[in-house]
């Protein structure tokens, strides 16, 4: 459950806690993961990514009483929005494919729809057009790295402390200096600050 897969503090605080979605959904187009508990509204766009071929986000986790507003971009032809076959609680199903842009399809979530859905566009189905709906508290989670920026929280402790940084960076300017009045000197055979000597 939720709690299972929290380690020490440290670590469960740069974690993210997902639902455990099945293959077909994460193996899908786009991957994108969105938590909309709490909110009582959420669009999903059929048709999404670069060959339209994905639902944004491609996983999703809502409360019940969600309203679901699935929108077609227009992109990657005809779609629809349909459970697979035995692929959980909820009944989606927006009748036959369409590619029109702008057209939605309105799914309210109910208590009947607790557990986690895969879904997915019948005529793309083949090229990975999956999608999964997480519906409620009961439902059993993973960690992921999602709350890991990749930053860390003190950039000082990456490679080398951030003072030996500043001392690289005046090596690497003294030595340009130095390359700069070598062939100022043997350019001209004088230092910039010598004088043109005294008259003779």
């Amino acid at each position: 459950m939720a709690a299972a897969g929290a380690g020490a503090a440290g670590t469960a605080a740069a974690q993210e806690q997902q639902p455990v979605w099945p293959s077909g959904v994460t193996s899908g187009n786009l991957g994108s993961y969105r938590d909309a508990r709490g909110e009582s509204e959420v669009t999903v766009q059929v048709g999404a990514g670069d060959s339209g071929l994905a639902f944004d986000p491609t996983m999703l986790w809502v409360d019940t009483g969600t309203t679901i507003t699935f929108e077609w971009t227009g992109n990657g032809g005809d779609h629809n929005v349909q459970t697979v076959e035995g692929g959980g609680p909820a009944s989606l199903d927006s009748g036959d494919p369409v590619g029109e842009e702008g057209y939605t399809y309105e799914y309210e979530v109910t208590e009947e729809d607790a557990g986690i859905t895969h879904y997915h566009c019948v005529p793309h189905t083949a090229v990975g057009m999956h999608g999964g709906l997480a519906v409620g508290g009961d439902i059993e989670t993973e960690s992921t790295g999602g709350g890991n920026t990749g930053w860390p929280e003190n950039i000082a402790h990456v490679g080398v402390p951030l003072h030996a940084h500043w001392v690289g960076i005046a090596a690497i300017l003294g030595i340009a200096l130095t390359f700069v009045f070598t062939f100022y000197l043997l350019k001209y055979g004088e230092s910039a600050h010598t004088g043109h000597g005294g008259a003779q």
